[in-house]
């Protein structure tokens, strides 16, 4: 009779940890140079670019604003400046009110349409 496969619910946390642990220590031992460059690239890549939400772009800022240090400011203006002609500013925070005043005025044109056989 074939033995059944080991699966990770047959560890507890502390080995699943461990194993974890050593896969990484191996595989990023076992990759060449070459290898993890293209894999730190694809991690970067993803970790900056595919930013989602507030939260993630406030942290993706953090991290470009720490890595070029007082070199931040410079770099950000020169690529405003290149760049001057897209208007497509992010707008980083919806004003809620602003938001609800826009709707209720929406609503409030939507009920002054009356209809032309109403007398």
């Amino acid at each position: 009779m074939k033995k059944k496969s080991i699966f990770y619910s047959d560890l507890s946390k502390k080995q699943l940890e461990n194993l974890k642990e050593l896969y990484i220590q191996k595989k990023v031992e076992s990759m060449s140079h070459q290898e993890l460059k293209q894999y730190v690239m694809e991690i970067i890549s993803h970790q900056i670019l595919d930013t989602i939400g507030k939260e993630e772009e406030m942290e993706a800022w953090r991290e470009m604003s720490d890595f070029f240090g007082d070199q931040f400011e410079i770099i950000t203006l020169e690529i405003q400046t290149k760049y001057i002609d897209d208007k497509n500013v992010l707008e980083t925070e919806i004003n809620p009110q602003k938001h609800r005043i826009e709707l209720l005025e929406r609503n409030n044109l939507d009920q002054e349409k009356t209809d032309m056989w109403d007398d």
